[in-house]
């Protein structure tokens, strides 16, 4: 009897705790239910904000950079191993394909260079105005020349203030030889070559010679850095101060020193007085010198300090020592001199010892007083 109630008494404790636990379990089923439909969640976040995923529905193979056949470079690789990193992508691999030996290319260079070696050179067709013409157009000579730019030698032009041998030019673009062509701006040949122009304040003391074999102190001394060869133009004794011109022009240098064409020269000398009133009548006459008679062109007094004077003697003569003679036979013998002219150049407020380059305007006035 005891263990037939014994067997009961637990089967109804193992269905009692059976009917429990089904109804924990039939509990956690409603649960389950209220959770996934009850709540409706999925359905109110798709009606007002975007959805956002569960973590284990979350795909890390999306972002820029991903394709249909794989994620982004660096992220979904990596996701989806598992592993740091990632599985390894193939390195790409290097040049397969071997280089060619030198010996080859200098083959294939030369093969190419045999082919072409016959054929004639092709001509391209001029596609501009004028470029069948010789020469350069005037308004860049010009500019070359330091008559400014381009477009101001072209108002130059506009304005009919040049001329080519003689002709003068109104239309624009013309093109001339500079090596043959006279070209003129404002009646003053224009030097369009490579020549160059310098006066030099030449300081007492100093020989009038480019190269000096005692050593002595010369005008080459001033132009040692000049990449072409000067050479002077005229002298002055070696105690005369003043203007003095050096350049590479053969044909302006003869001129300017040939007696034919009478370049002045004027000089500025102090003497001591008193002078009388017709000294510069008598100078004008002439005075005789020991190589024939020698005229001055003008004399004035410039400047009088008690018997000292300040005169000035303009002369077209180029003989040695010519002033200084000239006063000495009259009487006066020169303390000082100064040459402050030659021809159109101006000594000015040049310094002792300064070179400075000639300007066009200046070139053209010297060549015009030549005739060139």
């Amino acid at each position: 009897m005891r263990s037939s109630s014994g067997r009961n008494s637990s089967g109804n404790n193992g269905g009692s705790r059976g009917g429990n636990s089904g109804g924990r379990g039939g509990s956690g089923g409603g649960r389950g239910n209220f959770r996934g439909a009850g709540n409706n969640r999925d359905d109110k976040q798709g009606s007002g904000r975007p959805k956002k995923p569960r973590p284990e529905e979350r795909r890390y193979d999306v972002g820029p950079g991903a394709t249909k056949d794989g994620p982004k470079a660096g992220r979904g690789g990596a996701a989806r191993g598992g592993a740091k990193g990632g599985p390894k992508q193939p390195q790409k691999q290097g040049r397969t394909t071997p280089a060619r030996p030198r010996e080859y290319e200098a083959q294939v260079e030369e093969r190419n260079r045999d082919r072409y070696a016959g054929k004639k050179e092709v001509k391209l067709p001029k596609t501009f105005p004028g470029a069948e013409q010789e020469g350069e157009r005037l308004q860049k000579v010009l500019a070359r020349a330091g008559f400014g730019s381009r477009r101001s030698c072209e108002e130059l032009i506009e304005q009919a203030r040049v001329e080519i041998n003689g002709e003068i030019v109104l239309e624009q673009g013309r093109r001339v030889d500079p090596e043959k062509d006279e070209i003129k701006v404002d009646g003053l040949t224009v030097a369009t070559q490579s020549f160059q122009f310098f006066s030099l304040n030449k300081p007492a003391g100093v020989v009038s010679t480019m190269e000096d074999p005692e050593g002595r102190q010369c005008l080459g001394d001033y132009v040692t850095n000049r990449e072409t060869r000067l050479f002077h133009v005229g002298r002055l004794d070696t105690e005369t101060e003043g203007v003095i011109l050096l350049t590479n022009h053969g044909e302006l240098a003869h001129r300017l020193t040939h007696p034919k064409y009478g370049v002045k020269k004027t000089y500025l000398a102090h003497i001591v007085g008193p002078i009388p009133r017709d000294l510069g009548k008598q100078l004008k006459d002439g005075i005789q010198l020991e190589d024939g008679y020698a005229r001055a062109d003008h004399f004035r007094v410039v400047q009088q300090t008690g018997k000292n004077y300040l005169v000035e003697v303009t002369l077209h003569e180029g003989r040695k020592h010519i002033v200084r003679r000239m006063l000495a036979e009259a009487g006066f013998p020169v303390d000082k001199l100064v040459r402050v002219a030659f021809g159109p150049i101006t000594l000015g407020d040049q310094k002792s010892g300064w070179l400075r380059r000639l300007s066009n305007t200046e070139v053209g006035m010297l060549m015009q007083e030549v005739d060139l």
